[in-house]
């Protein structure tokens, strides 16, 4: 005997469900289906239409099953997807950067390059990516089908504070004054410099900056303070200053790492003097140099995401 469509789909239907609903199922289902096709047939419909018309409305047997048992088909609900998500979130800014660090530091003691070191870098913080996403979506996937609590729960305390529109004077003046406190160290360690040596001034960063390097950074911290002008003038970020804000950290961090990766961003007499004279080994120095890098790096991506975020806060007029 040559089973019907509705022998096909109920069969289908109830056969990932538990033993013990399947028949339940299967009656309803099939007296569900009998009363749509009687329906359709009264209303005229060509016979050999009905049964296939009713099944096609009905949809895919596997969702329908879910369904009936309860089964979510999504891999994270709105029960754990926040908690998810913020959890995520926090994994992807510390654990990537910390492997980052790692690495970086690794590869310069064993006397890498620097185009050798990023290299390196990226495919490690991928990789770190790809891992931290993975299995913490697959812990919150384990939660979602186990019905586990997270002990997470929602309270008022939780409420953001209210976000003030609009960019304060206090703002304003901390941005400038920042800027020029920046600048003027780094004029004072190239015209006068820090630590006396031999008579003469000492200065941290390398006298061959001057003029042009230092003239170029000058300009950009004038194009820093013009941005915090223009913010307060018009009273809140948009995406042209964020894109602007984020084109001179770009510039900055290029500026830096350019230098850094020369070997002529510190003054050779001031890591001789004050860290190798003092019979700290050149490893050491090495590592501090890549923490000097990964500082610029941090810096500069900090200016740019803050930038964003209070752009992205402001709502489109």
């Amino acid at each position: 005997m040559t089973a019907t469509l509705t022998d096909r789909y109920i069969a289908a239907t109830v056969r990932s469900l538990p033993e013990s609903l399947r028949e339940e199922v299967g009656d309803e289902l099939r007296a569900s289906i009998a009363d749509a096709v009687e329906a359709r047939a009264e209303n005229g419909e060509p016979l050999e239409h009905v049964e296939r018309a009713v099944l096609t409305e009905l949809g895919d047997p596997g969702i329908l099953a879910a369904g009936y048992a309860d089964r979510p088909l999504h891999l994270i609900g709105p029960k754990y997807f926040l908690t998810w998500w913020r959890l995520l979130k926090i994994l992807l800014v510390v654990v990537p950067a910390c492997a980052a660090g790692g690495v970086a530091i690794a590869q310069a003691l064993t006397g890498a390059g620097i185009g050798e070191i990023i290299g390196e870098v990226i495919i490690v913080v991928l990789s770190v990516v790809v891992h931290v996403t993975f299995w913490t979506t697959l812990v919150f996937f384990v939660l979602e089908r186990t019905g586990a609590d997270t002990g997470a729960r929602w309270s008022v305390d939780q409420l953001p504070e209210q976000v003030q529109q609009g960019t304060g004077r206090a703002d304003l003046i901390a941005s400038l004054v920042m800027l020029a406190l920046f600048a003027g160290a780094v004029l004072w360690d190239q015209l006068r410099g820090w630590t006396p040596s031999d008579g003469a001034p000492l200065s941290i960063l390398n006298p061959v900056l001057w003029p042009w390097g230092i003239g170029v950074l000058m300009v950009l911290l004038v194009a820093e303070a013009a941005l915090a002008l223009a913010v307060f003038a018009r009273g809140h970020w948009t995406t042209t200053l964020a894109w602007l804000n984020a084109a001179v950290a770009v510039c900055v961090m290029s500026l830096g790492l350019t230098a850094l990766g020369l070997g002529a961003l510190f003054n050779p007499r001031f890591v001789e003097e004050v860290f190798l004279a003092n019979g700290v080994g050149q490893d050491a120095v090495t590592v501090l140099a890549v923490l000097s890098g990964l500082a610029i790096i941090a810096i500069a991506v900090g200016d740019m995401a803050d930038g964003w975020r209070k752009a992205a806060r402001v709502s489109p007029s």
